[in-house]
């Protein structure tokens, strides 16, 4: 199996970044079309957990857009073969005093690459 491959490496990159703007831009369908539409996909948030792509869509509706200034470091992509990679990310916001982590696990479908799970949590700065 080949490890971390630049190909595969950037395709991930860029779906991840895509999904990042979604967020970013608080569109939950946009952000729910980076996901597997499956009744096992995983979500861990930081205070709450979704199983399920529509429990996922309808926690994502309901949510407020995220704090201004969302900066990301220390993302790391690591791909398996041409069809399965962990994206790792730490994050914050201006003046925040938290440290968020992220990780999602990626699967290339037909469809084209989807999150399959996602944890995100936060430890205090």
């Amino acid at each position: 199996m080949d490890l971390d491959r630049p190909e595969v490496v950037a395709e991930v990159a860029a779906v991840f970044a895509a999904y990042e703007k979604a967020l970013l831009v608080n569109d939950p369908d946009e952000i729910m079309s980076f996901f597997h539409d499956s009744p096992g996909t995983v979500r861990f948030g930081i205070a709450d957990r979704q199983t399920g792509w529509a429990r996922q869509h309808a926690w994502r509706a309901a949510q407020p857009p995220l704090p201004p200034g969302r900066t990301l470091h220390d993302t790391l992509i690591s791909t398996f073969g041409d069809g399965f990679a962990v994206v790792t990310t730490c994050f914050g916001y201006a003046g925040g005093e938290v440290t968020g982590r992220q990780s999602q696990t990626w699967v290339r479908l037909p469809e084209g690459w989807r999150i399959v799970h996602a944890h995100v949590s936060q430890l205090p700065s």
